[in-house]
């Protein structure tokens, strides 16, 4: 499961809003996918260069993860390597590309967990979900000083 980090948090949030607002979505284009989306928010790169990117070499997502080499300056691997960066892990990307990791679908009730991984609203609710999940789990790593135990002058 992916690292909290707030920046990572905030491009799941950022993405699920452009995608229910309407941002293009066409699962079978390696930018403007599951993945391709976050990858915009996580790289500032265009659905286009994503896609150019990922064209130089063969498949999809789960291929591109497969394949990937955080030293061959392929730029998909660059693009690959920003998103572990943010937090992301490999399988994570796999996992957002088929919408089935069962961490973020237990948060669902369970007539609602068999999410359609190319439909865009089954894409919002599984990236909010999985935002709030890394959300809480960073929360959880917070630790604040006992101030009623300090004793003041």
């Amino acid at each position: 499961m992916a690292r909290p980090t707030p920046e990572l948090i905030e491009a799941l949030r950022r993405t699920a809003i452009k995608l229910k607002n309407g941002a293009p979505y066409q699962w079978g284009h390696m930018g403007g996918c599951n993945c391709g989306n976050l990858a915009q928010e996580l790289t500032k790169l265009n659905r286009d260069q994503i896609h150019q990117y990922a064209m130089q070499r063969y498949g999809d997502w789960n291929e591109q993860v497969e394949d990937y080499c955080s030293t061959s300056q392929m730029p998909i691997d660059i693009v690959i390597n920003e998103m572990l960066n943010a937090g992301l892990m490999l399988e994570d990307l796999k996992h957002l590309e088929k919408l089935d990791d069962r961490q973020v679908l237990a948060r669902f009730p369970l007539e609602a967990r068999y999410l359609k991984h190319n439909v865009r609203d089954d894409v919002v609710a599984y990236m909010n979900a999985w935002a709030e999940l890394l959300k809480e789990q960073l929360l959880e790593k917070i630790t604040l000083p006992n101030f009623q135990s300090m004793v003041y002058a």
